[in-house]
């Protein structure tokens, strides 16, 4: 998710001219079972004070839900000296997805199995989230994070691989895609991409503008280590988290419980303070306005049109609507009644875009 605060304020988006998919009813996810454990995989994301009921003892065990089988297939990658959780599931063409501000591998819950039937899948945790590490002392910036992808890709995958990403995630990896990879990246898939690593790097919206003071007095406030922990305590608040992400989904049975666990949990990590500080008052990076002309690889790119974020009608999402005439290389389609999240907000929409997309791809 994108790490502004406070969000733009939400307006209603020009119709578009390009293609619009109507959003079918999801049925809401069974209810996250807290504390499970998987031994041995992504340390610090799941408590080990859960076990299920012993067969032994005359107890079937319940099915594995989506998210228990995905920690299964963590693994950990040592990057300049840090550790970075990722996972890995399926054969075939890869596909790195890459999680927004908040966020984690959790967060691709839904896609991963769908995905895995024809590609290989890797999805990882950027320095500072979900169970890789948070240093306290690390300057985290896009910049970063897109070298973090491409080392990724050349170490791990070791292939030509699609780029998938949302919000600030979609942004780490345009910058990977903008810059000299050997042929390792194959293409890219944007999910309503940010337009920086925070707000005030849309200058060019009203509204930014207008909460421009805002924005940098919460900067100067978010200095003060009392205060910014205490901000900090009251964001990850299990209720604060909820009413943050029913603003931004446009399917509210999206928003389960399983969902929180999944944003609070690595929060409560030490270190996570630093990274929300970091991320909300370091440089915004580049603009993806200023990356598109950069790249001429398959560009696919899903928006949801209820984005407070990112909102069709602000700067990045009109430069957008404006790309496939000017670049063939770019498909577009905006995705009706979905929100900042498309993939985890309405799943079978983003499939039904991405697949066929994917399949297209030349070899």
């Amino acid at each position: 998710m994108s790490a502004a605060f406070p969000p733009p304020l939400p307006s209603s988006p020009p119709a578009p001219r390009l293609s619009t998919c109507s959003a079918s009813k999801v049925p809401l996810l069974r209810i996250f079972r807290p504390r499970l454990s998987v031994a041995g995989n992504c340390p610090g994301l799941l408590s080990s004070n859960w076990r299920r009921p012993s067969a032994l003892a005359g107890n079937a065990s319940p099915p594995a839900s989506d998210l228990e089988l995905l920690y299964t297939n963590c693994k950990t990658w040592q990057w300049r000296s840090y550790s970075i959780n990722y996972l890995v599931k399926g054969v075939g063409p890869p596909l790195l997805l890459v999680h927004g501000f908040g966020a984690s591998v959790g967060h691709w819950r839904k896609n991963v199995a769908v995905l895995a039937q024809s590609h290989a899948v890797f999805a990882i945790d950027l320095l500072g989230f979900g169970a890789s590490d948070k240093p306290a002392a690390f300057s985290y910036t896009m910049e970063a994070w897109a070298q973090l992808i491409l080392d990724f890709v050349a170490e791990i995958v070791r292939k030509p691989t699609v780029l998938i990403g949302n919000s600030v995630g979609s942004l780490a990896c345009l910058i990977a895609a903008s810059e000299p990879s050997d042929g390792l990246v194959r293409g890219v898939v944007l999910l309503n991409c940010a337009g920086g690593m925070n707000n005030k790097a849309i200058v060019d919206d009203w509204r930014i503008k207008l909460l421009l003071p805002l924005l940098w007095f919460f900067d100067f406030l978010l200095k003060q280590r009392r205060i910014a922990s205490s901000l900090f305590h009251n964001v990850k608040q299990r209720d604060t988290l909820k009413n943050i992400l029913l603003s931004v989904y446009g399917n509210k049975e999206s928003v389960d419980e399983e969902l929180v666990e999944i944003i609070k949990r690595p929060a409560d990590d030490e270190g996570a303070l630093d990274v929300f500080v970091s991320v909300v008052t370091g440089p915004p990076g580049p603009s993806p306005i200023s990356l598109m002309p950069r790249i001429s690889l398959p560009v696919l790119v899903l928006w949801g049109d209820q984005d407070p974020f990112t909102p069709l009608d602000g700067p990045v999402g009109r430069y957008f609507l404006t790309l496939p005439p000017q670049q063939p290389n770019v498909s577009l389609h905006i995705l009706k009644d979905v929100g900042h999240c498309p993939h985890d907000d309405r799943p079978e929409l983003v499939h039904e875009m991405l697949l066929p997309w994917l399949a297209g791809l030349p070899s």
